[in-house]
């Protein structure tokens, strides 16, 4: 009985819990664990006990060891496709912005009073005159989620997007790189987002930079922690071969046919090495069997026999 709560327990407390469903769930459980030391001091052998300590020994360091193996075919993976990726991909992003730096500086207005942008193939100088266009431009778009070119200025092609999501109009600044900024209803405020988002091309490739060194030293430490081999190893293998000593040992005691008859010619000790339902049927044949001789002796004192 003990034995079947204590398989049961082991997965109940899992699943019912307000957390999001696992896919997996594991043999240890503490309550479990509460359930199995009841059994093992019902049993009346130290071995069991033992035993199941090791079991759920084991079967941590097991998990701990899948969990290494695991990650080291992630560190493979990272090794052989991700992180190569993500340099390619950083690599490229650098060398865009600066290009596009190179390129700013060279079509960048000197002068804010020279100012000049083309929308829609008419060249503006006046800041607000150019925001008016600008936003009378992204009314154009009739069809959601489609982009369109709408100008240029310094030097970069000028594109705007409407985002069915936010309800909102992106322009998008390309000439190697593409950078995005969000419109608003201010003419002149959109102008100097623009010159803003120019500007912090610099601060941008920084944090590129910063990234690639930060992926080339997860790389680096990829190469080393791949290939180690589980830290606990040595103590896994000596529990499982004690393990193994304790199930032969238990395996011994049991009856090799539980449908064959117990030997009366074995000792009582050996005999009651069973179920406690056994070890009590033992003790109640005792008892009879001890009252049955003591009525004997004393019919035989007076003389019924």
């Amino acid at each position: 009985m003990w034995q079947l709560i204590e398989n049961k327990q082991k997965f109940i407390s899992q699943i019912m819990t307000s957390k999001a469903p696992v896919r997996s769930c594991e043999d240890v459980d503490e309550a479990a664990l509460s359930y199995a030391e009841v059994k093992a001091l019902a049993t009346g052998n130290p071995a069991v006990k033992e035993k199941m300590e090791l079991d759920v020994d084991v079967a941590k360091l097991k998990l701990l060891k899948a969990n290494h193996m695991n990650n080291q075919y992630r560190l493979e993976d990272d090794i052989a496709r991700k992180f190569p990726q993500q340099i390619a991909t950083l690599t490229e992003i650098i060398d865009s912005y600066r290009v596009d730096i190179a390129h700013y500086q060279e079509h960048k207005i000197p002068d804010a009073d020279h100012f000049f942008m083309e929308i829609s193939g008419k060249v503006f100088t006046d800041k607000k005159e150019a925001g008016t266009a600008l936003l009378a431009a992204c009314k154009e778009i009739q069809s959601l989620d489609t982009a369109m070119d709408v100008g240029n200025y310094q030097g970069f092609n000028m594109r705007v997007q409407f985002d069915s999501w936010s309800k909102a109009f992106y322009l998008s600044m390309k000439h190697e790189s593409v950078s995005k900024i969000q419109l608003g209803a201010d003419t002149l405020g959109n102008i100097t987002r623009i010159n803003n988002l120019l500007e912090s091309y610099p601060e941008k490739m920084a944090e590129a930079e910063q990234r690639l060194e930060t992926v080339q030293e997860q790389l680096k430490s990829a190469k080393e922690e791949v290939g180690k081999p589980f830290p606990k190893e040595a103590e896994l293998n000596q529990m499982m071969e004690r393990l193994s000593e304790l199930n032969a040992l238990l395996n011994m005691d049991e009856p090799e046919d539980s449908g064959k008859e117990i030997n009366a010619a074995e000792p009582e000790e050996k005999r009651v090495r069973g179920s406690i339902h056994e070890k009590l049927q033992v003790y109640k044949e005792a008892k009879r069997d001890g009252s049955e001789k003591s009525q004997g002796s004393r019919k035989h004192d007076i003389g019924l026999e």
